[in-house]
């Protein structure tokens, strides 16, 4: 727990909304909870640069937000909203917000929010990553299935033959097997595109 103080300590918040009261409490606490704090306004087209989290509002007046508000983003994203109207849930919805503070701001409530939006994004960064590392697993997978094909094919050897010499290549050269087959499926790409195979299968 008190790693998670000391890390709250360091972040870097971006707090994109008007002057006023509501703004006033949201900087007292985010200052008391020790945040480097930056304020902006009006609603910018780009994300806030060098931030770790992004407190932005959505009202009935600014309905559209910009893009960086809608996809995936470094930063963790809390929406201010003040009316739970249809049109404003529906922009929110649109948002990829992790947590959600309504009108009239409170000093309670604030670091619960920032503690679940940091927790939120991290899950979703490192749920991506995994995602990424499958799609890449499977990616590498198909690439190396279509080298082997083709050995198969140009040497009338057998799929096993095929994968160990791919190994070997990859060995010897100290490079991903990966590598050695993607190498070979452009080096077959390129010979049949000029014909220099003669009367061989194409792959």
């Amino acid at each position: 727990m008190s790693r998670l103080f000391e890390d709250l300590r360091h972040l870097r918040v971006a707090v994109i909304h008007p002057p006023g009261e509501d703004r006033d409490i949201l900087q007292g606490q985010l200052k008391r909870i020790g945040c480097q704090v930056r304020w902006i306004w009006p609603f910018c087209a780009t994300r806030p640069a060098d931030t770790d989290v992004i407190f932005f509002l959505v009202d009935k007046e600014q309905t559209v937000t910009a893009e960086w508000c809608c996809t995936e983003t470094d930063a963790a994203l809390i929406a201010l909203i003040d009316y739970e109207n249809p049109t404003v849930l529906s922009a929110l919805l649109e948002t990829n917000a992790s947590a959600v503070i309504t009108k009239p701001f409170r000093s309670f409530g604030i670091l619960s929010s920032l503690v679940l939006a940091r927790s939120s994004n991290d899950y979703k960064k490192r749920l991506n990553n995994k995602v990424k590392r499958l799609e890449d697993t499977l990616r590498s997978r198909r690439e190396i299935e279509k080298a082997i094909g083709i050995l198969v094919a140009r040497k009338s050897i057998t799929a096993s033959e095929a994968y160990e010499a791919i190994r070997k290549q990859a060995t010897s050269q100290r490079i991903p097997v990966v590598q050695v087959a993607t190498e070979l499926i452009r080096a077959n790409e390129a010979f049949d595109k000029m014909g220099l195979l003669g009367g061989d299968k194409k792959i």
